[in-house]
């Protein structure tokens, strides 16, 4: 019953709540909008409505559009420094994660001397501290996948040592974020599934996190409840939207956990792979390790108790063994349309796996020490093998 809870972050949530930003008090004059280098947002007119509300705010901006859907080092300079040139005074976050990822790392650098990975505490990071307080930050997502409106990290790639590494700090956390449903209806049904499981893992973890707390719990559950029961029916309708809903929720709700309780050893294992192979989608490489990853712990006998309930909240009501909750997985990928997913089609050998796990203990190596069990490297190389297609 021992727990710290810590989430200062203004969250409006539910449809059409982008149409209130205008009516907050905001943290500038002058903001640096922060979205990816595709073309959604501008098409489906979701920044001509961002910038009509600033412009009713009386609040100036500049775009910074160079994000990648895992975000590059090099991108989170050229964005502060940008952001320096523009003398922005927040930072707005508009889309994914990998854009409102990048620019609580853009806000970190904006205010701060050096190279962000000056400040990042593993793999080759300094783990300097952040001495000056970062620019606000205004989180607006997209889509229902990372939970980063309600959490301080940062997923961020250091591109020409292949180190993917999450950081984050108290003063990271987004001064508002913005919840709307209307903004995700857009979203590819592939797409809406990567997401979905990426909030579901968040949640998952966090519940078998060895610092999982009452607190952790409380929103971890009813999370993989909320995705056991309509992220199928989002990925088959995109315009369903009390499917959106309940999913944006549960992301939202996993962002809370991320903040409560945390990842473990799953995430390292999927930015080890994605940080050689960055055209993989993050969702879609925790998919393709979930199966063999979750029944390494279901044979551990370690967390039984924990793999029944949430094989009971993701709709497997019956479930009494710990393999229920692999079964219950593998059904919702099934009815997903994801569970055929193959490492080879992006690039991903055999023969560098080995590589991938040294990577994943390097970079994030602390995720493994609130694992429920051990996991060896031979373990690990053992769980990329049994996922490798």
């Amino acid at each position: 019953m021992n727990f710290n809870y810590y989430v200062p972050v203004r969250i409006l949530f539910g449809r059409g709540q982008l149409n209130n930003l205008h009516q907050q008090t905001l943290p500038g004059k002058k903001a640096l909008i922060v979205i990816s280098s595709g073309k959604s947002i501008r098409a489906n007119g979701y920044l001509d409505q961002l910038e009509g509300q600033l412009d009713k705010a009386g609040v100036s901006y500049v775009v910074f559009d160079k994000v990648m859907p895992n975000p590059m080092l090099k991108h989170v300079t050229e964005g502060a420094a940008l952001a320096k040139a523009e003398q922005c005074d927040f930072v707005i976050g508009f889309g994914g994660g990998s854009s409102i990822d990048s620019a609580k790392a853009i806000a970190v650098m904006a205010t701060n001397d050096g190279n962000y990975w000056d400040y990042v505490g593993a793999g080759s990071g300094k783990g300097q501290p952040v001495k000056n307080q970062p620019l606000p930050i205004v989180a607006i997502t997209t889509t229902a996948g990372t939970g980063t409106e309600a959490d301080p990290w940062a997923v961020i790639t250091k591109e020409d040592t292949n180190e993917k590494i999450g950081s984050g700090w108290d003063c990271t956390f987004p001064y508002l974020s913005i919840v709307d449903p209307e903004l995700m209806v857009s979203i590819p049904p592939t797409l809406t599934a990567y997401q979905g499981f990426d909030a579901l893992f968040h949640s998952t973890e966090g519940y078998l996190n060895t610092t999982a707390n009452v607190m952790s719990d409380l929103f971890a559950l009813k999370a993989i409840e909320s995705i056991g029961a309509n992220l199928d029916k989002a990925v088959a309708d995109g315009k369903n939207l009390d499917a959106r809903d309940n999913v944006a929720l549960a992301n939202t709700l996993s962002g809370i956990v991320e903040s409560v309780s945390g990842c473990i050893s799953e995430h390292s294992l999927e930015h080890a792979l994605s940080a050689y192979h960055p055209n993989l989608p993050h969702g879609a490489g925790l998919i393709m390790i979930s199966k063999a990853y979750y029944t390494f712990f279901a044979k551990s006998g370690s967390c039984d108790d924990r793999l029944v309930k949430m094989a009971q909240a993701l709709g497997k009501t019956e479930a009494s063994q710990p393999m229920d909750f692999v079964d219950a997985l593998v059904d919702l990928q099934r009815r997903c349309h994801v569970d055929q997913l193959k490492m080879s089609d992006y690039g991903i050998t055999r023969e560098e796996l080995p590589e991938i796990v040294k990577n994943a203990r390097h970079t994030m190596g602390h995720l493994f020490h609130v694992d429920p069990a051990v996991l060896t490297d031979e373990d690990c190389l053992k769980i990329y093998q049994e996922s490798y297609r």
